[in-house]
Order: C-alpha cells, then structure tokens, then sequence
C-alpha cells in the first residue's frame, strides 16, 4: 500500500485506497452513516433514504485472461449501480486486489453524493477487478480490460453507465475499453466512458480537474474565513495527479506550500517549496525525498502546524488516533474519505473546519461531465474553456453548500450531504415508485 497516488489516481474516486477494514469502518458503512445523518436535518420520507440504503443493481463477472505464458486466470469483477434518478450512473472502475463487492457499493453510493452536490445530471456506480496490476504485463491488462469490457457490455453505455479511470486503471485503459465497446456495438461511441486520452475523445483538462477542484475550493475557504492565500501555509499529503496539481495552482495563486510527500516520505520547507521544480508521481514516481533537503515522515506531515492540510493520498488516513494531534485550522479532502467517522467527531469538537472529498475533488467527474458532453455533441472544447467551465461550476455548488452551511449551523461536510440528498430525494419523490 502506498501513500503515493497510483497512476489511475485522477479518477472520478480520486486517489481513496482500499480500506483496511481490521482498524476503519468500510466505505460502504462510511456511506451509510453519511446518509442517515445528513437525513436527520431534512424533513424527507423515510421511504427514500431506505431506498438509498441500498444499490439498485451488483453485477459480478469472472474475467479469464490468458497470461504471456499461455496459462489462463481467473478474475472477478463487478459494476455496482446504486442510484440513476437524476441520470445515467457514472463512477470509477479500478483494478486492485482488495476490490470487493461492498466496497463499490459505498464508493458507488460516494458518486451519487458527488454528482448531486454538484448538480449533475449523472447517478452513482463503482466498479473494478480483484486484481494487482502491478503483476500484469501490458499487453495482459489490456486484454483483462478488453475481456471486462464484454462481459459488463449490457449493463455499460453512453446513456446507461459511463465508467472512468481510478485506481489502478488509467486513460489508456479507458481508451481499450472504448474501443472493445465499440467493436462490439459496430460504431464508434466514445461517450461509453469518460478520462480517455483527447485524441479519441476525451477531454483537456481531465487529468488535472480533481487536483484543481481542491485547489479552488481551499481559495474559497481561505476567502470565506478572511485569510489571505498570501498568507496561508500549506501542506499536501499525496504528490500524484490530484495533490500535485493542487499543491502547484495554490503556490501560482500565492499560497506557501510547505510540504509535500509520497510513499517514502515528506518534502518539508517552513519556507516555501517550488512545486513546480519537484516532479509528481506520475511524471517520475516516488522522486519527491530525492529532491527534498529536510525530509519527515507522511504522519509527521498530517500534524505540521500549518494553516491547510489536504490528505491527496489515502483514505482512512486521519482517525481517532492522529486527530488531536492535527495541528491545521483547514483541511480540504484531496483523497476519498481520508477521515474516519471516529476523527471527523473529534475535529469538529475542536472546531477544525474539514472541507469533505465530496465537494473538494469532485473536479474529476464534472470535467468527466464536460467530456460526456463533448462525445455527444462531437465538438472538442478548448482548454480554457475547460477551465472556465470548471470553476463556475464548483463556484455553483461551493454557492449551495455554504447556504446549508449558514443557514443550518452544521458542519460543512454535513452541509454537503445535506445539498446532495435533498437533490435526490426531491426527484425520487417527483418521479414516485414503480408500482
């Protein structure tokens, strides 16, 4: 397991890990007590949040690959589908050995959250292999994606569930993924997945979004809280694709970057790190301590007395063991639930303001969102335009998260789950039941 973001890692589920579940509660009991709590601040039927307990569909697939030494493996896969009310499901496919079925569920559960905060017209769905792909040469996971493909090519498609990379899986997995879905269908349809490289219709911009999304959202928090990026400390756990370009747009807008880190350790600089001198993850893996004159350890990072904390790398990463020790006035979710429920108390009793993953690196599927749209339409937008886009919408659903957060008196992440299920509860209740 690695602090370090995986090269699937600018994936709609950003760089969350699997769960350890002998010390955390799992993703799916995570997501669960997340509903119920936000559903005790808003007068909905009891009826709906039942239903959202619970997935529509869980799809589970044995995916047999020939290996390059002629021997066949098995594999299992799934494609959870929790919730289409607002949309077509959309969420992460990710290849790691501790993918269960649980686990998509919950991460599947995080998406319909995510888009609703941010007001896309998408639901929730997770999915992935149990497999290491580290074990598997090139050419075998390109034909375990190809293989995966097939067997999830009547539960998968532009208009049904459109999946995206995460951990483990990359642009170029989707890229394979697209064309056998293609080949299958006779046609060409790149809006079947999103995260693909753009010379086959993906999106500029998509690789970056998450890292940006964090990045906007701790300028509007340092805004909200009358402190000055110019005199904001910051420090990033996680050197991939989210907490590098997080780390890097806040050190352009004038905020110090203090320390950075990956699997061997931290970068510390009380004075201010050039992040763009230091290479991330995916441009030269596990490099930051080379570069670095004052090396920590990442759980001395997490407790550094600075004004942000962002938590880029894994989930589970702030518990009740570390949380009275968190020494941040901020902390702004990079990775997917990096806070345990347990932590999430105790900061909040100490009045640490704890921005959630479900508003701060929802980048990822909203330019994911932009790239679906593009597929339809067949018109490639530009990168600024990219960018434009992307901040008026987090400015959009920062607007309605601070509403709830204002007028409620809870705290932010409440605030957000609050935004999200009122969303979905609302159109479930204007669509009714299927008798």
């Amino acid at each position: 397991m690695t602090m370090a973001s995986t090269p699937g890692s600018a994936g709609e589920e950003s760089t969350e890990s699997a769960t350890d579940r002998t010390t955390s509660e799992s993703a799916l009991e995570t997501a669960r007590r997340q509903l119920h709590h936000a559903a005790e601040h808003l007068d909905i039927d009891p009826n709906v949040v039942e239903r959202l307990r619970h997935p529509k569909t869980v799809h589970e697939v044995t995916v047999p690959v020939e290996r390059d030494d002629g021997t066949v493996e098995v594999f299992t896969g799934y494609r959870a589908h929790h919730d289409s009310v607002r949309g077509p499901y959309k969420g992460g496919l990710r290849y790691h050995p501790e993918v269960t079925r649980d686990e998509c569920v919950g991460l599947g559960m995080w998406m319909t959250w995510k888009c609703a905060v941010m007001d896309l017209p998408f639901g929730g769905a997770k999915g992935g292999v149990a497999v290491d792909p580290k074990a598997l040469s090139a050419e075998e996971r390109e034909r375990l994606t190809r293989r995966f493909a097939q067997e999830l090519r009547d539960v998968i498609g532009p208009n049904r569930d459109i999946p995206a990379p995460d951990m483990g899986t990359d642009p170029q997995t989707m890229a394979w993924l697209m064309d056998a879905y293609s080949m299958q269908e006779g046609e060409t349809i790149p809006g079947v997945v999103t995260g693909k490289p753009p010379v086959v219709g993906g999106s500029e911009g998509r690789e970056e979004a998450p890292g940006r999304s964090v990045a906007i959202i701790t300028r509007e928090v340092c805004e909200y809280y009358d402190r000055p990026l110019e005199e904001t400390t910051v420090a990033v756990q996680g050197y991939g694709s989210v907490g590098a370009n997080a780390a890097r747009l806040l050190d352009d807008w004038g905020g110090t970057v203090v320390a950075i880190s990956d699997v061997n350790g931290a970068m510390y600089d009380p004075e201010g790190i050039d992040t763009a001198s230091v290479p991330s993850h995916d441009e030269e893996p596990e490099a930051v301590t080379t570069y670095a004159d004052t090396v920590i350890s990442n759980d001395e990072l997490l407790t550094l007395d600075v004004d942000v904390l962002v938590p880029a790398a894994l989930g589970n990463v702030i518990t009740e063991q570390n949380a009275d020790a968190i020494a941040a006035e901020f902390v702004v979710e990079g990775a997917n639930g990096p806070t345990t429920s347990a932590a999430d108390s105790i900061l909040a009793e100490r009045d640490i303001v704890v921005i959630p993953d479900i508003i701060a690196n929802a980048g990822g599927v909203t330019v994911s969102y932009f790239e679906w749209l593009q597929d339809i339409n067949r018109r490639a937008w530009s990168l600024e335009r990219v960018h434009d886009e992307l901040e008026t919408e987090m400015q959009a659903a920062w607007r309605a998260v601070r509403t709830e957060f204002e007028r409620r008196d809870v705290t932010w992440r409440d605030a957000a789950y609050i935004v999200a299920l009122s969303r979905i509860a609302e159109a479930h209740e204007t669509r009714g039941l299927w008798p």
